[in-house]
């Protein structure tokens, strides 16, 4: 586990959700350093941007990797502009096809952290476009242990409960459609009452070709109540995460300590 700033453990994050632009980085880019702007001024020090924020969930995987340094460089920037970190997604070259991946980029505007979406969504062909991560990877920020995870992945609550004893806070960054918003709404509940862990799930807005996204982007406490949302509108999620709530939680009720992983493995 990488370690980046220890020793502050209460942090304001934001959720930025915009309406994305289909395949139109430069705007994208406009568009979300406005939404920075004014979670900065409310006090966030980590800012979390959509899954491909730059290009929105695009199945022309190969030339949305035209973009990867661009968006790359933008958010190295504007985590250097306002002294923050910034977490986003984009589209990058693997080994044999494109990734879904995302950076955790530092105030010095470099990379901390890097992480690729573990199950492509074959419902969308997503599969057919794009290869596969295979390693779930958590940092800490500011004293916060976070674990990134790229939409489709909040479904498999195997991811979870593997990095759970490590997380305080899960990043689900997404582009999650309207037609499933129940789904995202209870998934992002529930994984933070299986791992006793906060949950920010951060979406978009606006239409994909013509599939509409409300965004919903939540941010859910340890206990799975929701801390603040935002449905339908371009905007900002902000709230505060603490270490030290996790820990008091799981003491409370130490439910990861009944798990039995080796009984489990039998199936």
């Amino acid at each position: 586990m990488l370690r980046f700033r220890p020793g502050i453990k209460n942090v304001k994050i934001a959720g930025l959700q915009p309406d994305i632009a289909w395949e139109n980085p430069e705007e994208n880019f406009r568009r979300v350093a406005r939404l920075a702007e004014h979670a900065v001024r409310a006090g966030a020090r980590l800012l979390a941007l959509p899954e491909a924020f730059a290009t929105g969930f695009s199945m022309r995987a190969v030339p949305m990797v035209e973009h990867t340094e661009s968006t790359r460089h933008f958010l190295s920037e504007l985590a250097q502009t306002h002294g923050v970190w910034i977490l986003g997604g984009y589209i990058e070259l693997g080994d044999s096809r494109p990734v879904n991946a995302c950076s955790v980029i530092g105030p010095d505007g470099r990379e901390a952290l890097h992480c690729r979406k573990i199950h492509p969504f074959t419902l969308a062909g997503e599969h057919e476009h794009f290869e596969a991560g295979s390693t779930v990877r958590t940092g800490t920020i500011d004293g916060i242990r976070i674990t990134p995870l790229i939409c489709y992945d909040l479904r498999f609550v195997e991811l979870f409960r593997a990095a759970a004893s490590q997380t305080d806070l899960f990043i689900v960054i997404a582009n999650w459609p309207a037609a499933r918003a129940h789904a995202w709404r209870t998934l992002l509940a529930a994984r933070a009452i299986d791992c006793q862990a906060y949950v920010l799930g951060v979406n978009r807005v606006g239409d994909a070709e013509g599939h509409p996204h409300r965004g919903d982007t939540t941010l859910v406490d340890p206990l799975g109540r929701v801390v603040e949302t935002l449905a339908d509108d371009a905007g900002v999620v902000l709230g505060e995460v603490d270490a030290a709530t996790v820990a008091e939680v799981r003491r409370r009720y130490p439910f990861l300590a009944d798990r039995r992983p080796e009984v489990y493995r039998h199936y």
